[in-house]
């Protein structure tokens, strides 16, 4: 009995011990990536993993890594995967009732470790959705420190942020220092413990700008020589002087939605561009998108832009005016139906192979022409046609976007008449006379 004991002992460690090492995660920090984009180059795509699987999603999304990276996107963001609040809750990833842990129907540890190590093998950086502003009610803060959340000045009990409805959560109070510091040590354990290469801060205009600049700080330093990036949802220019590298273009997002739905001129988003960037400190760059998570829940791109086609304009003059690109999981597919991120929504990601290999060569057109993220831009103004120039150097391209559904005969602009150009898109060669023929949502993106 004994020898037997000992024999199924030794075959079961031989067993575990011939696994493939991918199976078995390192105890320690994910190994860095060998070389973070930098802020100006980043193509960021949105993970919510509630799209990928109904359970263990974070091993859905690594299996699903070659895709996402064939978009030539560079950073993926992924929302909340920590423990949901159950008391008063529903079911919002967004409702944390503790910051160091993952919900089981997410996966493990090793499973996120696992989807941060795939990332970084692809060349891609991994950045976490961080919810500084609230947690959830049975978070064990609310018991063991009531005075780290806002208290009602009448009743003297703990409210939910206001003027929201988000009765699911608990307002954290920013005044108590012993919150911050507890606030900073659970980011920094996913940055140096983990080893993700940075964060997306949720709600960030409404968490105190030197509480950033003091956690922006202490997560540099914890990262050492490894850069890490940070992500504002928010506008306020003083998301930038407390460290961040990014924050939301708003402003040019509904500049964007007010052609296509009120009748705006297309070159009121020149306006829209230019007042986001001339406040903005050098290096860093707004995040521009058609959808995410949040706009999502109420149109899709093709819904909101009137059109698959009206969707890929809308992307395009989004995306090469000023970069800044986001992709949110299911629209490279053209996903039809708005998706609420409170539940798992299945997606088939095998419909549209079109589509996606139309964004992906949009994404490979941004990375290979540094103009479009970094050159002087120059508007060719029209009322219902965005045509801009790019150039960089020697280097410069002409992007004409027809945002309306109907075809439209567009000026070419001086310095290009009778130049012979290729569309790269298409790979097209043409001799640009003096005007161009756009279908309805057409575009061209000219060298």
């Amino acid at each position: 009995m004994k020898k037997s004991f000992l024999f199924l002992t030794v075959a079961l460690f031989a067993i575990v011990a011939c696994q493939p090492k991918h199976a078995q995660e390192p105890d320690g920090p994910v190994a860095p990536l060998q070389k973070m984009p930098a802020v100006k180059d980043v193509a960021m795509y949105q993970v919510n993993p509630r799209v990928f699987a109904p359970e263990n999603s974070l091993r859905a999304v690594a299996d699903r890594i070659d895709s996402i990276a064939s978009l030539g996107v560079n950073v993926v963001w992924v929302m909340p995967i920590y423990p949901i609040g159950v008391e008063k809750g529903k079911n919002s990833p967004y409702c944390i009732s503790d910051y160091k842990a993952i919900a089981a129907e997410f996966g493990t540890l090793d499973d996120f470790k696992h989807l941060v190590r795939v990332c970084h093998e692809h060349g891609m950086g991994l950045i976490l959705d961080w919810v500084a502003n609230h947690t959830a009610w049975d978070h064990p803060w609310v018991k063991e420190h009531p005075d780290w959340y806002t208290h009602d000045t009448e009743t003297d009990t703990i409210i939910h942020p206001r003027p929201w409805d988000w009765l699911d959560v608990a307002d954290l109070n920013y005044n108590n220092d012993s919150m911050r510091l507890a606030m900073i040590d659970a980011m920094k354990y996913w940055i140096a413990d983990v080893g993700i290469d940075g964060f997306r801060c949720d709600v960030a205009d409404c968490v105190p700008a030197d509480f950033w600049k003091q956690a922006i700080d202490t997560l540099r330093q914890a990262a050492g020589d490894r850069q890490i990036l940070m992500l504002a949802e928010g506008k306020s220019p003083e998301n930038f002087t407390a460290g961040f590298d990014m924050n939301y273009a708003w402003d040019f997002k509904d500049s964007l939605i007010s052609v296509f739905n009120q009748n705006q001129r297309a070159d009121v988003l020149f306006k829209a561009d230019k007042a986001e960037y001339d406040s903005l400190p050098d290096g860093k760059v707004k995040l521009r998108f058609t959808t995410n998570h949040d706009e999502s829940t109420k149109q899709t791109p093709p819904a909101l832009f009137h059109s698959q086609r009206g969707s890929m304009a809308a992307f395009v003059a989004t995306t090469f005016l000023h970069g800044g690109a986001l992709i949110y999981s299911s629209q490279e597919v053209g996903y039809p139906d708005p998706i609420n991120f409170f539940n798992y929504v299945p997606v088939d990601w095998k419909a549209n192979s079109q589509l996606y290999k139309e964004y992906q060569r949009l994404i490979s057109i941004y990375n290979a022409r540094p103009e479009i993220r970094e050159g002087d831009i120059k508007p060719y103004p029209h009322k219902d046609v965005l045509t801009f120039e790019r150039t960089a150097g020697a280097e410069r391209l002409l992007v004409i976007v027809n945002l309306r559904d109907s075809a439209i005969t567009v000026p070419t602009p001086q310095p290009w008449i009778n130049k012979e150009a290729v569309d790269l898109p298409t790979n097209f060669f043409a001799a640009l006379r003096d005007s161009v023929k756009m279908a309805p949502y057409a575009y061209f993106i000219l060298k």
